[in-house]
């Protein structure tokens, strides 16, 4: 054999890790009449190829480039590789004997950028290859010279397993034999100019190292026993314009802490905050984003692994069993979803194989001012195709029942935030994202198309049109839209000495002159109680009593008013401190009998919401509305009925805003007895128990253009919701503090 069979400059690019095609080096090829063996062991000093048949062959050592072999065998045939090196022997089966993973479909689609479950194929996955299990590692680095998996197995030297490019499609693979769940990896990248980047995690890794380490981690997520059948086939119907829906809005690293102030995990969230949500009826729990992220203090929203659920609560087995014991429990499970920015970190997306890959090149258009974070080039296929597959991910892999994609307005808008000159137009010279418009549209088409019975939300701040509108209406096809402009609105009012409410009235009812124009959802969210703000019983004026029962009167208006409602932990018992994502909430507040009071409230409005049709059923269409009283600015008083379908109770809701009790004349759209429901002056909710004694009954009196009418009592700073009954209650069950 002559060591010609590789030319000097091909067998250094191979020793120095500059080759861009190993596969056509390494591994066994004819060479003239023979077969061939190449391998490349740094450390060995001998080499030999293990066969079936007869004895072990001796490769040679290329004095030239240490580490690099060549062995002869009489035919083509299956082999594994022994090294030694200072007395030490291994054997290990050669990755470059293996052909490709990827086929012919896949490669067309990926090529395409129409490979919308690119998960399947990119990624690392545990697999038998050609009768040998290992893990099939695939990247998207169309600009690369090279890329290599590095790891501990490899002692993180790139030199030792580069991989397969695919084509035209920009993608690398390899199998290497022998890896499996739990090995620790990233990428080693050589740019187009021959420069070593820096080490990339995995764009589609399935799971993490703990922070501040950030390889990569192969995970297994293949062949889930899932046992919600029962969930996913009634989900549908619990998650339309017509369903109750209330959602609860948590942090799961500071909800609750385990003794020594550690993170709970998936595991002890499953039972600890969904038997905690189910107690408190609400319909759903909504996450702030679980896709692994570096910075404890970015809550989330600035996410490097797009595929991984965080390794901060456990693995993405232990989280499948967190979202079957929340649907088991009768409790959906949303997302919070960031297509929106992604952090520079150098293990993340930021100039992936050094060129702008996933984000934009010109920082008018790839970088966001605000949260010092890269924007997605959404217009690139690739891209979109990445951040699409990744909603569907979430939804089919992990039975996610919703999203809610965060900063909604920050993607439509090219100028968001920006000052003239910092931004560049569309097209045709406007300021609207017309590439982020179509991937949204893309992402709500594939998640409603592909998978039965979820939901999406939109987190939009502005008046963009058609949000919640069907895309071949012309909207952007979300199922629901964060109305921002009505918690901005209403939190501002309540704010508000008493005393000077009567002059900002109408704060409180402007939101009805566009309720019916999106599929609203009433938002509480972490926003409201971080940078400052308070928390929600700091916001309130007054005495300390005073800003209990303001609170009260706050959440009773949110509950009887149209829309879906969301409430961020810890708003529903009063925490007094703002939220602090590194520390539990202060559950030890429950010993007091206000905190505990305003949980109870918060328990029953959830109760009697998702009971009373008229309450939900209507939420977004005008019908199921009917202003009575909505001028009394000197009184600070609201009245107004809903409505559910043909047969549903209609319900009546008062707000008193003053810390005086007012007896007023309300209109009724009935006649007969009317039970009092809800009233957030009840003494189990650590109010004065005063109100109507459980209800009031419907006189013949004309008002408020209803043919009935009653004296209702409100108690000071308080909400009290009237339903059409045929019986009027004894006396309201102090116990329980709700009424029957």
């Amino acid at each position: 054999m002559k060591e010609r069979l590789i030319e000097d400059g091909t067998a250094w690019a191979i020793a120095e890790g500059r080759h861009g095609d190993p596969f056509s080096v390494l591994g066994l090829h004819r060479r003239g009449m023979a077969w061939v063996v190449t391998a490349f062991v740094p450390g060995a000093e001998r080499l030999w190829v293990l066969t079936h048949q007869g004895e072990p062959v001796e490769a040679r050592a290329l004095l030239q480039t240490p580490g690099l072999f060549v062995a002869e065998l009489p035919v083509r045939q299956s082999y594994r590789l022994r090294a030694e090196a200072g007395g030490v022997t291994w054997e290990f089966d050669d990755p470059y004997r293996f052909g490709p993973v990827l086929g012919e479909l896949d490669e067309y689609l990926l090529g395409e950028g129409t490979h919308q479950r690119l998960w399947q194929v990119l990624g690392a996955h545990v697999i038998t290859h050609e009768g040998v299990a290992g893990t099939h590692f695939a990247v998207w680095a169309p600009n690369a010279e090279r890329v290599s998996v590095v790891g501990d197995f490899n002692v993180w030297d790139g030199r030792r397993h580069p991989m397969r490019k695919r084509g035209a499609t920009g993608v690398w693979e390899t199998f290497i034999p022998g890896l499996g769940e739990g090995t620790t990896y990233k990428y080693e990248l050589r740019g187009p100019q021959g420069n070593l980047l820096p080490l990339k995690a995995d764009p589609v890794g399935f799971g993490s190292e703990h922070p501040p380490a950030n390889a990569s981690v192969v995970r297994r997520i293949d062949g889930p026993d899932w046992q919600d059948g029962d969930w996913m086939a009634r989900r549908g119907a619990l998650q339309t314009i017509s369903a109750p829906i209330s959602v609860y809005e948590v942090h799961l690293a500071s909800w609750r802490r385990a003794p020594g102030n550690r993170m709970l995990s998936y595991q002890e969230l499953a039972t600890q905050l969904v038997d905690y949500a189910a107690d408190m009826g609400f319909t759903h729990i909504e996450l702030l984003p679980i896709s692994e992220y570096p910075f404890d203090g970015s809550w989330g929203y600035q996410p490097v692994g797009l595929f991984a659920p965080t390794i901060r609560h456990g693995t993405p087995p232990e989280f499948r069993a967190f979202v079957e014991a929340a649907h088991a429990k009768g409790i959906g499970v949303l997302l919070d979803w960031v297509p929106g920015h992604f952090p520079s970190d150098a293990h993340g997306l930021g100039r992936f194989d050094g060129t702008a890959l996933y984000e934009h090149q010109d920082p008018r258009e790839g970088f966001h001012q605000d949260w010092n974070t890269l924007i997605y080039n959404y217009g690139r296929v690739e891209v979109s195709n990445y951040l699409v597959s990744n909603a569907l991910y979430w939804l089919e892999e992990f039975h996610i029942d919703g999203l809610r994609v965060d900063a909604v307005a920050s993607m439509l808008y090219r100028d968001y935030s920006r000052k003239d000159g910092q931004w560049l137009p569309n097209k045709d010279g406007g300021r609207e994202n017309y590439e982020a418009i179509a991937l949204l549209q893309k992402v709500n088409i594939a998640a409603y198309g592909e998978v039965p019975g979820i939901m999406t939300i939109a987190e939009e701040s502005t008046a963009f049109a058609g949000v919640s509108r069907p895309v071949n209406h012309g909207g952007l096809g979300f199922g629901f839209k964060w109305n921002m402009g009505w918690m901005n609105d209403t939190l501002s009012y309540m704010q508000k000495d008493p005393l000077y409410r009567r002059y900002h009235h109408h704060q409180m009812t402007f939101g009805l002159h566009y309720a019916w124009s999106e599929n609203y959802l009433l938002p509480i969210s972490h926003d409201e109680v971080v940078h400052g703000k308070g928390s929600m019983l700091t916001k309130m004026p007054g005495t300390l009593w005073e800003k209990f029962a303001n609170l009260r009167a706050y959440y009773g208006f949110m509950w009887g008013h149209p829309g879906k409602k969301l409430l961020f932990m810890g708003c529903e018992f009063a925490q007094v401190a703002e939220w602090n994502h590194a520390q539990s909430l202060d559950w030890h507040l429950m010993a007091d009998p206000a905190h505990g009071g305003m949980q109870a409230l918060v328990r029953d409005l959830n109760r009697v919401y998702r009971a009373t049709p008229a309450l939900h059923v209507n939420d977004t269409r005008a019908e199921g509305f009917a202003w009575l009283e909505s001028n009394d600015a000197e009184g600070s008083t609201y009245a107004w009925a809903r409505f559910g379908a043909a047969g549903d109770a209609a319900v009546v809701v008062i707000v008193n805003m003053t810390p005086v009790e007012r007896r007023l004349r309300v209109g009724l759209p009935g006649a007969g007895a009317w039970q009092e429901i809800i009233n957030t002056d009840a003494a189990a909710y650590g109010g004065g128990g005063r109100g109507n004694l459980g209800g009031v009954l419907a006189e013949s009196v004309p008002w408020q253009g209803q043919h009935h009418s009653a004296l209702v009592t409100l108690p000071p700073l308080s909400a009290v919701y009237l339903k059409q009954g045929e019986r009027l209650p004894a006396e309201i069950n102090g116990a329980s503090g709700r009424t029957s």
